[in-house]
């Protein structure tokens, strides 16, 4: 995963982790004690929006934002077995976080998956 690319696009990221359907860190590039708790709860969070979606009648859930108190938390699929988490600011732009998260998990889920990459528009 190129961190620095997805810092450079979105400046309030504080962190991100590369997460297994069961809570595994994969990789990271956060500080603290956050992956060893972060992990875990994201697999768990995008399990209940799995549940949440197919309760609402609205197929497969994708990606899970939280506002909190000291920034944002968000949750997006990665392919068929992984899921990126990522920590920021509280002024965010969240447009610009969601729109990097998205293209950051396709990139991990052509990785992990073994799919070609697709090619982006620079």
């Amino acid at each position: 995963m190129n961190w620095k690319r997805l810092r450079a696009c979105v400046t309030q990221v504080t962190g991100a982790l590369i997460v297994s359907d069961d809570g595994r860190v994969l990789a990271r590039d956060v500080s603290g004690e956050h992956p060893q708790h972060l992990g875990p709860r994201t697999a768990e969070a995008l399990r209940a929006a799995l549940r949440l979606a197919a309760a609402a009648g609205h197929g497969t859930a994708h990606e899970l934002l939280v506002r909190a108190d000291h920034g944002w938390v968000g949750a997006y699929t990665a392919g068929r077995s992984a899921s990126l988490a990522l920590v920021t600011a509280p002024q965010a732009n969240v447009g610009r976080v969601r729109l990097e998260a998205r293209r950051s998990s396709t990139r991990i889920s052509a990785l992990l998956d073994g799919a070609p990459e697709q090619q982006e528009n620079p």
